[in-house]
């Protein structure tokens, strides 16, 4: 189909009815897009007008100028003189997840919707699985991580009416944020990829937050299938709130013998891993592109989500050996030294202590021979309330099996740990990160390999800014 036969993504009066709104201004064209934000706004797109840290009704005005075809906005939005076409409504928000409805309803019935949830690897077992759908017919899913009450409904508005295949992030601070945003996206299939201390200060237990992840469930189509992580110590309590949602299987994945989809053997490298498995029922070899032990237990989930939504497993694993950690969450970086490289690995995403752990357990994939000493840069883990003390020190074992050398750390709870680490480990310790760079800067040296890690809260991010502009880029390793 030639490129301007392509059907927009909604007509003018589809979506108008979609939105259940009222069209105000000149009649407008269709809409080849929805949009949040004027920033990443392009022509033709219907702009949305949310409420969050600050009001969109204020850049309506910037959206036409960037060439939006309509703007979403409220009833009481008092509009400038000429503006575009209006789509007026009670509540934009509310709209926008009618909207969302909308197209999930127009999917063809063989269409398949996957939603992915866990306490950590939800945004990297999403993008595996479009990376490895992709080959198999029309993909679509969510970007970056947008998973939360505006990010599902914005992710399902912008999805298109011939969509094989949806992949739907769904995160949550708190119980109760889940079970609307899944029946919203009604998946066929549904992963729990983990369950760890995460938000916990928001939480009286992990079994709580076991309990809020189970509500990805509540959508669940008949005859869906739960994917659940056998290794993990939730696990029963998943299946049994995945029985009662009405789940027609519970298929496992882990490195447990009972697992449906399970690691045979894997073969860590700093550039990868090879992976032999059984997934649920064939076996499969394949080359996972990322290194660290947490992409080789998501990818049996991601196998499983693709074998069950009607893809050939063996094509989809090949996209696999593509996959690179991505900026803040695992990538690596060879910056030029004198003498030699160092490889800094970028995981000033966000922490809390399973993703914190792994990035430790990755980190060690790193050749000792290549890069004979082992830096971690960790600031505080956010959010796990009377607990994070006790979590930060509980890092320690992480540390020494990883073989950390020097430990750089910020924030008043990783005090704690700099405090209980041995001291030949201890390199500095900064009540912010800000108060690392300089001694952090002068440390690094050709052989090393830093490793940056903390909530963002922490403010990691622009340490590894420092380090990047310190040193000239050698190439990606």
């Amino acid at each position: 189909m030639a490129e301007t036969d392509t059907p927009p993504l909604w007509r003018l009066d589809a979506l108008l009815a979609a939105a259940g709104g009222r069209l105000e201004g000149p009649p407008g064209g269709d809409i080849a897009g929805v949009s949040i934000d004027t920033r990443t706004l392009q022509p033709g797109d219907l702009f949305v007008a949310l409420k969050a840290e600050r009001d969109g009704h204020d850049f309506v005005a910037s959206a036409f100028a960037r060439g939006a075809a309509a703007a979403l906005v409220a009833e009481t939005f008092a509009a400038p003189p000429g503006i575009g076409p209006l789509i007026r409504v009670a509540d934009p928000l509310a709209a926008l997840e009618a909207i969302g409805r909308a197209a999930r309803t127009r999917l063809h019935p063989g269409a398949r919707v996957i939603a992915v949830t866990g306490s950590v690897g939800k945004t990297g077992t999403k993008e595996a699985l479009r990376s490895c759908l992709a080959l198999a017919g029309p993909t679509h899913a969510s970007e970056k991580s947008y998973n939360n009450q505006w990010g599902v409904p914005l992710t399902l508005a912008r999805m298109p009416a011939g969509t094989r295949f949806a992949i739907l992030e769904i995160g949550m601070n708190h119980s109760g944020e889940i079970t609307p945003l899944s029946r919203m996206a009604r998946p066929h299939l549904a992963i729990v990829t983990t369950v760890a201390p995460v938000h916990i200060e928001f939480f009286a237990s992990e079994t709580a937050i076991a309990d809020a992840k189970a509500e990805i469930f509540a959508g669940l189509e008949p005859g869906g299938v739960a994917i659940l992580n056998r290794d993990n110590p939730h696990f029963d309590r998943l299946a049994a709130h995945a029985r009662e949602a009405g789940a027609a299987r519970i298929l496992a994945f882990g490195s447990a013998a009972q697992a449906d989809a399970r690691v045979v053997a894997a073969t860590p490298s700093a550039g990868g891993t090879r992976v032999e498995a059984v997934i649920d029922g064939e076996p499969l070899a394949y080359r996972i592109g990322a290194p660290g032990t947490h992409y080789v237990m998501n990818s049996l989930a991601v196998l499983a989500a693709v074998k069950l939504a009607g893809a050939d497993i063996a094509t989809a694993a090949r996209a696999l050996a593509d996959i690179a950690a991505p900026v803040g969450r695992g990538a690596r970086t060879r910056l030029a030294a004198p003498g030699g490289t160092i490889l800094l690995i970028d995981e000033s995403y966000n922490a809390n202590p399973a993703s914190v752990g792994a990035a430790l357990a990755a980190m060690a994939t790193a050749s000792r021979t290549e890069f004979p000493r082992r830096i971690a840069v960790l600031g505080d883990m956010r959010e796990l309330g009377a607990r994070s003390d006790a979590l930060h020190v509980g890092l320690l074992p992480a540390l020494e099996a990883a073989g950390i050398d020097r430990l750089f750390a910020s924030g008043p709870h990783m005090r704690t740990l700099f405090d209980a680490v041995p001291a030949t480990m201890r390199a500095l310790h900064a009540p912010e990160a800000a108060g690392l760079e300089a001694e952090l800067l002068a440390a690094l040296r050709a052989g090393d390999v830093v490793m940056v890690k903390g909530s963002l809260g922490s403010r990691m991010g622009p340490l590894v800014e420092a380090i990047r502009k310190h040193f000239a880029d050698a190439g990606a390793g």
